[in-house]
């Protein structure tokens, strides 16, 4: 399932973002790739020490927190620090996995990842992201402040830019629900529910549906 979030930042705080972005210092991005997938990364990154990193951290993490619609798809249980990736005029990523674990012991599995947009599409050229699925590649390339999330077990790549700059946040979770089948339906239900509160109220028929969502919940989260 992949799911486009809107507006996850608002403007003021992409206007925010842009200025500390060209503040940090920024490392090779293959320092923060597997063994395979370093050789076909070309970026680079926010480095972990320079200044004013953290709170960048802590503004799109914020944001993050603040969507119900990423808390609805997501559903998270652990986040891996957030990475900013920048790729110029002749820089992308090639197709590649993201690893199943990540971190120092204990390991966190990652179940899903992200990307949010931090540049607007006009202002560079190429920098899709492209993702492997059973039907065909799906390509992507939002306006500045939306993410998309995906299954991290997906393959996927990010196209040569050829003009301008992309910038991104980019982050990995693990969650609450580990299926992405189960996910699915969790999402689905609780999108129900809402609409059918927004539209009706608390009937009894919104009870039924939260029971069972909530039952649900109970047989398949693992918090």
């Amino acid at each position: 399932m992949f799911i486009c979030i809107p507006d996850i930042l608002s403007s003021a705080q992409l206007a925010e973002l842009a200025v500390q972005m060209d503040r940090q210092s920024f490392i090779d991005g293959r320092e923060t790739a597997g063994w395979a997938a370093a050789g076909v990364k070309e970026n680079t990154q926010v480095a972990a020490d320079s200044p004013g990193y953290a709170a960048m951290q802590a503004m799109v993490a914020g944001a993050l927190a603040a969507s119900r619609i990423f808390a609805m798809a997501a559903m998270p249980r652990q986040m891996r620090p957030i990475l900013f990736s920048r790729y110029g005029p002749g820089m992308g990523y090639g197709p590649h996995v993201d690893n199943a674990l990540m971190g120092e012991a204990p390991q966190m599995r990652i179940d899903l990842a992200f990307t949010l947009f931090l540049s607007d599409p006009e202002r560079y050229e190429g920098g899709e992201l492209e993702i492997d699925e059973p039907a065909g590649t799906r390509s992507f390339k939002l306006p500045a402040g939306a993410a998309i999330l995906y299954p991290a077990n997906s393959l996927h790549w990010v196209t040569t830019v050829t003009a301008g700059r992309r910038d991104v946040a980019v982050g990995w979770l693990q969650s609450l629900v580990r299926e992405h089948d189960k996910r699915r339906v969790l999402f689905e239900l609780e999108s129900l529910r809402a609409t059918m509160f927004a539209e009706s109220g608390k009937t009894a028929a919104f009870d039924t549906l939260s029971r069972n969502t909530s039952n649900l919940w109970r047989m398949w989260a693992e918090p």
